[in-house]
């Protein structure tokens, strides 16, 4: 294995590759809250049912992505990229079938259990083929699977739903990750990249968990993550019903508005790790490029939420949601590039898992949280207003956290000092 300053051969056509997984990954996220009308009717759901069955995707999440990071440390990311695609394609098919809402909770914990690991093992396949330097933009790229995951599926799926059933939107994803699946047994390959060891510490060299666990700039980039996501996790599961249930828009005109925060967001993540990549290529320090830029991108972000629903017509209200949920994305592309900055190569795959376990976390509370907020509020409309409250208020505590607490390159040389050689003898202490 060798050390470079620019991508081997063949990146971008397995960036490609793990674009489009990260896209149907999406699709499979999306999929519950664009049909949450026709679900709950279906099904008979309560406004609280209906947000256990969304925060039901995330009940194993993440401690699958935590088991299958620190696997992904021995075993080729090829293979468990192959594996994972297969599982999560196969539990959409029971859909197809008239089911119950246990039935359909019990796939859903199933696909969380396969997905869980998918943005991590994806990021760190990714980084095999490419350096430090230059992985703002493949970051972005995978980044972006998840808003043309939405961008590109929802029309689909929404066409299904209104022409055929929900039953058949999961049908369709199914046999979209079985065609991907049988695209990576072909054409997936594995990096030989290695990163740049922590400073003065040999290429194999370990650094015990308890200090990467407890890096300051590792747990700051994660709780920044956290707040970002409690609001992916919102626009996955209920901003569809938001449209409907509180804006008066139809199925129809929900289901198209439903692409435009990952519109735009597709635009903020590509601009903002392209900005990130090219401070850091002009040696801009970390703490700037992936700590102070995004993390007030998303504070932004949070002083505008409490606002949702104050303006005087739907269309302002909606383009108030969009922009202030959105601003904030480029925090996805620096989290991973800061855990691998930290981390030694051989524990990159873990690393990037628990701290992804972390802040999806925010998946199983988030929207449990707003529906039980829809339940107990006077109108649904004050309902979503109050859990866009919530949500606000985390993304300024989690941008402020970032902020004052993601310092690389001091916790690089912190770090440093707890190398272990690959033999297991300390190295001699400063």
């Amino acid at each position: 294995m060798t050390v470079q300053d620019r991508p081997l051969k063949g990146a971008w056509k397995i960036t490609g590759l793990l674009f489009l997984f990260m896209l149907i990954n999406f699709g499979d996220k999306v999929v519950v809250g664009l049909a949450k009308g026709p679900i709950s009717e279906e099904l008979n759901l309560s406004q609280e049912e209906y947000g256990l069955l969304a925060s039901s995707f995330f009940f194993l999440f993440a401690a699958s992505a935590v088991v299958v990071g620190f696997v992904a440390n021995r075993i080729r990311a090829r293979w468990v990229l192959l594996v994972m695609a297969v599982i999560w394609s196969l539990v959409q098919f029971p859909m197809l079938a008239t089911v119950n809402l246990e039935v359909l909770m019990a796939c859903r914990i199933v696909l969380g259990i396969g997905e869980g690991p998918a943005a991590a093992v994806a990021v760190h396949a990714t980084y095999k083929w490419f350096p430090d330097k230059l992985r703002g933009l493949p970051t972005a790229i995978l980044a972006q699977g998840s808003a043309l995951g939405v961008i590109v599926t929802v029309p689909v799926l929404n066409w299904i739903i209104l022409r055929y059933s929900w039953h058949w939107a999961f049908g369709a994803l199914g046999i979209a990750g079985l065609l991907w699946a049988v695209a990576w047994l072909i054409f997936g390959r594995e990096g030989t990249l290695v990163d740049r060891p922590a400073d003065g510490a040999s290429h194999d060299a370990r650094i015990p968990y308890r200090y990467l666990l407890t890096c300051p700039s590792i747990v700051a980039a994660a709780c920044t993550c956290f707040s970002a996501y409690w609001g992916l996790s919102l626009g996955l599961t209920w901003f569809t019903s938001y449209l409907r249930e509180a804006l008066g828009y139809s199925q129809q005109e929900a289901g198209t508005f439903t692409i435009l925060p990952w519109i735009f967001g597709f635009f903020v993540v590509m601009i903002g790790g392209f900005i990130s990549q090219r401070l850091s290529s002009n040696g801009v320090s970390s703490r700037i490029a992936r700590g102070i830029f995004p993390a007030v991108t998303l504070i932004l972000g949070g002083c505008l939420m409490p606002f949702v629903g104050s303006l005087p017509s739907p269309a302002l209200n909606l383009g108030l949601l969009i922009f202030g949920s959105a601003i904030g994305s480029t925090v996805y592309v620096v989290l991973p590039m800061i855990v691998s900055e930290l981390t030694p190569h051989p524990q990159r795959a873990a690393m990037l898992a628990t701290s992804g376990a972390f802040y999806t976390l925010a998946g199983i509370i988030a929207p449990f949280v707003m529906g039980k907020a829809i339940q107990d509020a006077a109108t649904p409309a004050a309902g979503y207003e109050f859990g866009y409250l919530i949500m606000g208020c985390l993304m300024i505590a989690g941008g402020l956290i970032g902020f004052l607490f993601v310092r690389p390159e001091a916790d690089r040389k912190r770090l440093a000092h707890w190398a272990v050689p690959p033999a297991g003898i300390q190295p001699a202490r400063a």
